[in-house]
């Protein structure tokens, strides 16, 4: 039994409860899970023990997080696979489970929400010269995790596309 920082026993398993719970609402990673631990006080072994317990128990999962990590920020936040990439290795996950939910989604699916993005946001930039304007949109595609490569293809299309038009 320990004590957490409001002055509560928590038992072992009323932790373990709480994990579960937690997992069983959302998809989390061990490394998140772990932190959650660390903050009700408990000692590296108990933490060892039931991080190995919801994984044994299929609450947790390092590859359906994955999965799911990568879709819901290509799809709901438009991220490309750079900086979805950069945020899972914060999460302390193995480089090769990366690699492997990478490869379940195509380039292709990755690409598809660069150029309407990109479309709606050539409307909001302001600059002084079409130069200028192109240089931040490019600054922020890249900082939405796409390649420079992406990036440069979809503004040649765009410009082909005539998206860039000072009319729109």
């Amino acid at each position: 039994m320990i004590m957490d920082k409001k002055g509560k026993i928590i038992t072992e398993e009323a932790a373990y409860a709480r994990m579960a719970r937690t997992c069983s609402q959302k998809e989390c990673a061990p490394f998140d899970i772990t932190r959650k631990l660390k903050r009700m006080e408990l000692t590296e072994p108990v933490i060892d023990k039931i991080i190995h317990r919801l994984k044994k128990e299929k609450f947790l999962d390092e590859k359906r997080f994955i999965r799911s990590y990568i879709h819901d920020k290509l799809h709901f936040n438009k991220w490309g696979k750079g900086k979805i990439a950069l945020f899972l290795k914060c999460k302390q996950l193995p480089q090769e489970l990366i690699e492997e939910g990478f490869a379940e989604f195509s380039d292709i699916s990755f690409g598809l929400s660069l150029q309407p993005m990109l479309e709606k946001k050539w409307k909001s930039v302001t600059g002084k010269s079409d130069y200028e304007k192109r240089g931040k949109l490019i600054r922020y595609a890249l900082g939405r995790g796409f390649s420079m490569e992406e990036v440069m293809a979809c503004m040649k299309r765009m410009e082909m596309g005539d998206a860039f038009d000072e009319t729109q």
